[in-house]
């Protein structure tokens, strides 16, 4: 039996491999290594964060990504985005250094047992762990519009199910959403031939600004301090706070976290989008329904109220994620039945050291954020993660009781749940 097995293998899962191994544990990491980033992020993209607030976390600070860069014979600097393409080499090379080698097999099922837990992969092998993260990314949790939903597959996708969007060239095609998923997938269809137009409920698009520089007087400094997501101190508060976020008031975590560092584009986006997409701003999504030439008519109340239609080849929700347990199809009828949530979210209660409500099950990414604030949404959050919540599997491994008896697992067939390693993040 296993002292740890760790399901997924992007950012936040390979951190907290990488922490687990430097602290000797037995552990197992399940998924295929950068996967989401790899396929399921259309070629062209740019890391949004600055390089140096996109390394996955290691003790002491090793195998960052400016090393990779090095090697690699270009610098990632501040101010200089990095392309996708590269930070899902730097996952590769980093899982070669610090990670025990990774089993690329999905996780299908996860049952709990009187003395930890079993794990079955898509072939049906078992594994068994007397702890375990569930480090899924952002897939199983796509948010698509009520309005959109009776619309086929073939006529409407999300953001994160594209590697490649030449498919779409010559094609009208129309992106919701506001945020930066939205706005350079927008411009990536535009420069790939396509004939995008992007609607969005916001009456204004909000870009952030070119970042400041590092070095800077320091009353400015003090001013607007840098953080992992940008500068100033709320900001800076949510980046480099989540264990204080953790301690509001579940209801003012709502209020005040959950729509912090919301939507907005990218500084070095901005020029290469505008004049380029036409806009519908101010526009809601009422209904949509497939015409009879095979086109998708999307209903609309405008900024005014009136009612106005939009006829499109194609649309493209890029409407974010939702972190609900119930969407994770790899879990045991008999554990997700005992899993405290967040009040008032589908994700589930976590402990100051990601530990869920069911001793030795722990969370990463995406569904700590109810939780530990909007830095849990990117990549900068691994850093605080992957050492505390390695901590609390220490302390769980050292004597702590063991996980009580449950009733006896329901079984679930072969193949079913969500894939290890969550998409697009």
């Amino acid at each position: 039996m296993y002292d740890l097995a760790v399901i997924g293998a992007g950012p936040y899962g390979l951190s907290v491999a990488a922490h687990a191994a430097a602290a000797g544990l037995d552990l197992r990491v399940f998924g295929r290594v950068m996967a989401s980033w790899r396929d399921h992020m259309p070629e062209g993209m740019f890391l949004k964060s600055e390089p140096w607030s996109s390394n996955l976390s290691h003790p002491g600070g090793a195998h960052t990504l400016a090393e990779y860069a090095a090697g690699r014979g270009f610098e990632a600097a501040h101010g200089r985005p990095v392309p996708i393409t590269e930070f899902t080499g730097y996952g590769d090379w980093f899982a070669r250094r610090a990670v025990p080698p990774v089993d690329e097999r999905s996780v299908v099922h996860l049952a709990p047992e009187a003395d930890g837990f079993r794990l079955r992969t898509e072939d049906g092998e078992e594994t068994r762990a007397r702890t375990v993260v569930l480090a899924v990314g952002l897939t199983p949790f796509r948010r698509l519009p009520g309005p959109l939903a009776g619309l086929p597959a073939e006529l409407l996708t999300h953001s994160c199910d594209h590697r490649d969007l030449g498919r779409f060239a010559g094609t009208d095609v129309t992106v919701v959403g506001a945020g930066q998923a939205a706005l350079e997938t927008a411009v990536l269809l535009a420069e790939g031939g396509a004939r995008p137009r992007l609607v969005a409920r916001t009456r204004r698009l909000r870009w952030n600004t070119l970042p400041a520089p590092l070095e800077r007087p320091l009353l400015r400094a003090l001013r607007t301090p840098h953080s992992g997501l940008g500068t100033g101190w709320s900001t800076w508060v949510w980046a480099e706070l989540p264990g204080a976020v953790r301690l509001l008031p579940a209801r003012a975590r709502r209020r005040h976290a959950d729509p912090a560092l919301g939507p907005a584009g990218a500084w070095w986006l901005r020029e290469r989008y505008e004049g380029r997409v036409p806009e519908l701003l101010g526009h809601v999504l009422r209904g949509s329904r497939v015409r009879a030439d095979g086109r998708v008519r999307l209903d609309l109340r405008g900024p005014d109220g009136n009612a106005t239609a939009v006829d499109t080849g194609h649309v493209v929700a890029a409407t974010g994620f939702t972190p609900d347990l119930a969407r994770l199809g790899l879990l045991d009828d008999a554990l997700g039945r005992v899993l405290r949530l967040q009040p008032g979210t589908g994700a589930p209660e976590l402990s100051g050291a990601f530990e869920s409500s069911h001793p030795g099950l722990f969370f990463a990414g995406l569904l700590s954020a109810p939780a530990f604030g909007p830095a849990m949404r990117f990549v900068h959050g691994a850093s605080y993660t992957a050492p505390r919540l390695v901590a609390g599997v220490r302390r769980r491994l050292r004597g702590t009781p063991a996980v009580p008896r449950l009733p006896h697992p329901s079984p679930a067939p072969p193949g079913s749940g969500e894939a290890a390693v969550g998409r697009c993040g």
